[in-house]
């Protein structure tokens, strides 16, 4: 099926907007589902339209929909304007804005505006649903092997230092979280930083959200201590090493998500490629002489 039929199809599932569609124009970037960018009476929304195997990935796109409209709610996430399920499609308001590049999202005024975002979505509500990194990488395990990617030789030593980093972390109380901070998703309309594409979202660990945002924008200690400090008042040495070691468990979770694309993925993208940088990020990570030192300040 062609993707212009998919859109076509997208769009007759929502009647209001029959004979008032004016502009649809895909928007790039993600290498999951398709999103399209369309214009109805002079008015922007985005339409994407899911993936079919994106329960293979942990996503639920009734969690999806609930968590954008919590987001959207704190005055992060775009406006929700219509959900259809099945197939899971969701329309949001687009938002006007610029990206965020990753030199600027260093510069400490631009690290605060973040940092007040991710403290609204933090405290945004709760969702009927968890995630958990340790447990996000059994499933990908699981299903790469059902869809016959086999597993690299290092995923059985990975295991043993995900289990130690668990038991470190182990007791942070659980909120709402984003789960995915790629640099795409933040976008600056003037007044906030707002952030889109909730299809990972999950009530977890926040330290997860600071180690997936520290490492998907390379931020160095002293970023990460100000991005401590500008969430808590101050970045003590244990709240620097659960950021350090849920980097690594980021990188993990990435790695593995790149496996289970290799075997269900349909889109022509190089997911071995993307597997195997994280695969080696996350093997100098625990590698690093600092590693125990990280553990033992968390335990």
């Amino acid at each position: 099926m062609s993707a212009l039929l998919d859109v076509a199809e997208a769009l007759d599932q929502i009647p209001e907007w029959r004979g008032r569609v004016q502009v649809v124009a895909p928007l790039e970037g993600g290498i999951t589902n398709r999103n399209y960018r369309v214009l109805v009476d002079g008015a922007s929304f985005v339409v994407r339209i899911p993936a079919a195997n994106g329960h293979l990935l942990g996503i639920d796109r009734a969690v999806e929909h609930l968590a954008t409209r919590l987001a959207a709610a704190a005055g992060v996430g775009p406006e929700v304007v219509a959900f259809v399920s099945p197939p899971g499609l969701l329309v949001t308001r687009f938002i006007e804005g610029t990206p965020v590049g990753l030199e600027a999202i260093k510069a400490p005024e631009t690290m605060r505006r973040i940092v007040e975002s991710l403290r609204r979505v933090h405290g945004a509500g709760s969702l009927p649903a968890s995630f958990s990194p340790f447990r996000v990488v059994e499933a990908y395990a699981e299903t790469s092997l059902a869809h016959g990617v086999k597993l690299p030789e290092v995923y059985a030593e990975l295991r043993l230092h995900a289990a130690e980093i668990e038991r470190a972390l182990a007791g942070e109380p659980a909120c709402l979280c984003h789960n995915d901070l790629l640099n795409a998703n933040f976008i600056d309309d003037g007044a906030a930083i707002r952030i889109v594409d909730w299809e990972y979202a999950g009530m977890g660990d926040r330290f997860f959200d600071f180690g997936n945002f520290a490492v998907n924008h390379e931020l160095g200690e002293e970023e990460e201590r100000m991005l401590l400090a500008e969430y808590f008042g101050s970045g003590t040495p244990r709240d620097l090493a659960r950021l350090r070691l849920m980097r690594i468990m980021s990188d993990f979770r990435e790695a593995m998500w790149g496996l289970v694309q290799q075997g269900v993925s349909t889109l022509e993208v190089d997911f071995a490629d993307y597997a195997q940088r994280h695969f080696e990020r996350l093997l100098r990570a625990t590698a690093d002489v600092r590693y125990p030192r990280w553990l033992s300040a968390c335990a």
